[in-house]
């Protein structure tokens, strides 16, 4: 006789918001995670009176209007809008790439002018990229291309950008006005508080087991539920049994400074390649902070090897073959469910984590 209908693997977005609805219907739920804190990448901590993001800045939007509603029952946004700046050896541009960023590049201020510069830049960029590079001076031009795309793009992948595949950048939004707001969706903002106590909010109520290894956990407890929620990467699951899946990963260097202020956004990027770090967070800024000092984070990208967080899935042909036979693998497994980043194999924005959960939510009770 099996103790929980559910056991709910990893305490992050997808495992909560799944064991809130879960738990909402009744059913018994257990949430475990190896991790010594809920909240998973999410995770905030509080420094100094700061709201610190552990792992990298993350500010939620989305025009989802059932996602929007369903994280307003855990927390109330305070409307900040990411206006990131580059810094490209000392010279400041704005993001998204807008007639701000073409003003301070080529001194600008009409909109056709802009367009005329880029399109001229396009030349020797073929129709059909075979590559990164070429994908990018075609949507963007050269300059913008070489002052802020290059370098960033090649420490965040750890490869030329001519041996990327044009995939990376399907797109890159340029935006011919004098808009600074990175995002489109209808809704943005950070949680006031942070997201450590949202997530507490939907956990509440529901057992949850943190600094507990899934693996071991159920060698001990193997008929501790009658269905399992796993959200940690499915490779894994299946001891690698056909390989490692590839990631980008991700290190922090976080520090606390005695002054008011550092930088004056929330996110800086710096895309020059010898800058070993792609961009610097000042975790104030989110919350709009008056505290005496600040926090800052410098952000530096690495190869993913066994022991580290993997973050960015390396969406290419190899690997994405290799999770197809993961996913035939998991067929195989009707009591349990794979959701999530990891158990998915795909990049996911804070909304689009939400959303997957409710809609697996919504066909395993309904």
């Amino acid at each position: 006789m099996s103790e929980f209908d559910y056991l709910v693997v990893g305490a992050g977005l997808f495992g909560a918001a799944f064991a809130y609805q879960a738990a909402d219907k009744g059913k018994k739920v257990l949430v475990i995670d190896r991790r010594p804190h809920i909240a998973g990448n999410a995770y905030t901590e509080t420094i100094e009176g700061i709201s610190v993001h552990r792992y990298g800045a993350h500010i939620f939007h989305t025009s989802n209007e059932e996602v929007w509603s369903f994280v307003n029952r855990f927390a109330s946004f305070n409307g900040f809008i990411n206006s990131p700046l580059a810094n490209y050896r000392g010279e400041i541009y704005h993001l998204p790439f807008n007639m701000n960023t073409f003003r301070e590049m080529w001194g600008v201020t009409d909109a056709d002018e802009a367009k005329a510069i880029i399109e001229s830049q396009r030349e020797g960029a073929p129709e059909n990229p075979t590559n990164l590079e070429e994908q990018a001076i075609r949507l963007v031009g050269r300059d913008v291309y070489e002052k802020l795309v290059k370098g960033y793009t090649e420490k965040q992948w750890g490869r030329e950008c001519r041996a990327l595949p044009p995939s990376i950048i399907t797109r890159l939004p340029l935006r011919f006005t004098f808009d600074n707001n990175y995002f489109n969706d209808r809704y943005q903002g950070v949680p006031i508080g942070g997201y450590t106590r949202m997530v507490e909010k939907m956990l509440a109520g529901v057992p949850v087991k943190l600094g507990v290894d899934y693996f071991d956990f159920i060698k001990q407890n193997p008929n501790i539920a009658k269905k399992t929620l796993y959200t940690g990467a499915i490779d894994e699951f299946f001891s690698f049994c056909f390989g490692h899946l590839s990631y980008r990963s991700l290190t922090f260097e976080t520090e606390v400074l005695d002054q008011k202020e550092f930088q004056p956004v929330a996110v800086v990027n710096y895309t020059a390649a010898e800058v070993p770090y792609t961009r610097v967070i000042e975790h104030k800024h989110f919350e709009f902070g008056k505290q005496e000092k600040t926090v800052i984070s410098r952000e530096y990208p690495s190869e993913w090897s066994a022991g580290k967080e993997p973050y960015y899935p390396i969406n290419d042909e190899k690997n994405q073959a290799l999770y197809r036979k993961y996913l035939e693998k998991a067929a195989e497994f009707p009591s349990v469910l794979f959701g999530g980043r990891l158990a998915e194999y795909k990049y996911y924005d804070m909304d689009d984590v939400i959303a997957s959960a409710l809609r697996l939510s919504e066909r395993e009770f309904n």
